[in-house]
């Protein structure tokens, strides 16, 4: 303290000091103030976020089932034990090609996902576009023609297009089931154009191209353009790099087996890309991408579960697998110990 301060009378200085607190406490209660609301907002916007979030995913999940499209159907009720947040869970996933040229039926990408609520580890399984795949109950026929052929025959047996590609859906986790020796619960079909939505939604995704991939078909309107190298590609560029099989001059040859193992790079690439924070804030594009490209025979509380149940899981908790064998034209034939081994694989996330 001063010398001028020391040779107030006690009383004044006091008084003054007293004063000088509350000119301090004036400053601070704005600044305090203004912190709170700042804070308040925070959480309402925060609050909103996640209420409007919440809208738009019950709405696409509405956009997404197929096959229970009434209302009794939606408010199907899994009993506890049965659900995919308390017990393994088994997928059939196909990707269509649904391009305005060249488009069909035809499943060019096929995997088999299984996943644990316990352990939060996945086994996702890629199959060879060209496997020749006998199982029980079907005729055997190429991997990637099986949709195509479930389909039609549930439309000449006068089944509507909804109803066809449920039972088709239906028919191939069935299959998939006898194929692998496990219980495949839910289909999901997702198209190309769904796939490329989704990389976009979620601003691209880092993979390294492992060769120089160029090719043009004026029929169908591919346009590959891909150098060499680790780089972040689009969604167009991410399906051209899945899709890849060889060049125009026949170099740069790419198998079927090649092509499984960029699946499985792009979808990891997407969990991470999901994950991070920017995948957080763009989650509601994904959502809209998600909706107009997928469809799913599953209860609509069941993806609300799957949902909440692997919101976390991560690249390092999934298993990627490609089925290996020998290519003699037209097929690819799986080699018994790759299958045998597989199948160890998914039957152990499953609990088996």
């Amino acid at each position: 303290m001063s010398q001028q301060q020391s040779s107030l009378p006690p009383r004044t200085a006091a008084r003054q000091s007293t004063n000088q607190s509350k000119q301090k406490q004036k400053k601070r209660r704005p600044v305090l103030k203004t912190s709170l609301i700042l804070l308040f907002g925070l959480l309402i916007l925060v609050a909103a976020t996640i209420a409007y979030l919440y809208v738009i995913a019950n709405d696409a999940i509405g956009d997404m089932q197929i096959g229970v499209d009434d209302e009794e159907q939606q408010e199907i009720t899994v009993p506890a034990k049965e659900s995919v947040k308390n017990k393994a869970v088994a997928f059939a996933i196909l990707g269509l090609d649904s391009r305005e040229n060249g488009g069909g039926l035809n499943t060019d990408v096929m995997m088999v996902a299984a996943l644990n609520p316990d352990t939060k580890k996945a086994v996702v399984v890629s199959i060879p576009r060209d496997a020749y795949i006998s199982a029980d109950g079907y005729k055997a026929r190429k991997a990637n023609g099986f949709y195509a052929a479930l389909y039609n025959q549930a439309i000449s047996e006068k089944l509507d297009k909804t109803a066809a590609k449920a039972n088709a859906m239906q028919h191939m986790r069935t299959m998939l089931g006898n194929y692998f020796d496990i219980d495949i619960k839910y289909t999901t079909t997702i198209n190309f154009k769904g796939f490329t939505d989704v990389i976009d939604a979620l601003g691209g995704v880092e993979v390294n191209v492992d060769m120089r991939m160029k090719y043009t078909d004026n029929a169908d309107g591919t346009r590959i353009d891909l150098q060499p190298g680790f780089q972040k590609l689009t969604g167009d560029q991410a399906l051209d790099y899945v899709r890849y099989r060889k060049s125009n001059d026949g170099k740069n040859m790419s198998s079927d087996f090649d092509r499984n193992k960029r699946q499985g790079e792009v979808v990891g690439a997407m969990v991470d890309r999901m994950v991070s924070l920017g995948g957080i804030f763009k989650i509601n594009k994904v959502v809209d991408a998600v909706s107009s490209n997928v469809k799913i025979d599953m209860p609509k509380k069941e993806i609300e579960n799957m949902l909440k149940t692997y919101s976390a899981i991560k690249r390092s908790d999934i298993t990627f697998i490609t089925l290996d064998g020998n290519w003699r034209s037209p097929y690819v034939y799986i080699d018994d110990s790759s299958l045998s081994d597989t199948k160890s694989q998914l039957q152990s996330v499953m609990g088996q």
